[in-house]
């Protein structure tokens, strides 16, 4: 179960169906993933669509966040709006 930015629940599809839909003419996006560590897990989180996935390695939870992202995109696509700007800060911690 994927929940996204909106907070509605996208469920694992029919494996036939989903392979029909990564062999067709789907447009394809470039998103980010950014992953931090949680315990013994990688949680990736995809800023511009608010999907959150993870994984016991980097390379699970990108591939986990990818899936979770196209069925995520699945039933709402982009709305075209910008790319969140990513940056760096400073900031003082004892």
């Amino acid at each position: 179960m994927i929940v996204g930015r909106t907070g509605v629940r996208v469920t694992h599809r029919d494996p036939a169906r989903r392979n029909y839909l990564w062999r067709s003419n789907m447009p394809i996006g470039t998103f980010t993933a950014v992953l931090h560590k949680e315990g013994d897990l990688y949680v990736a989180d995809c800023p511009e669509v608010g999907t959150v996935s993870q994984g016991k390695t980097v390379e699970e939870a990108i591939a986990n966040l990818k899936e979770a992202t196209e069925l995520y995109l699945e039933e709402f696509p982009p709305d075209g709006s910008s790319r969140p700007l990513v940056t760096v800060f400073e900031a003082r911690y004892a």
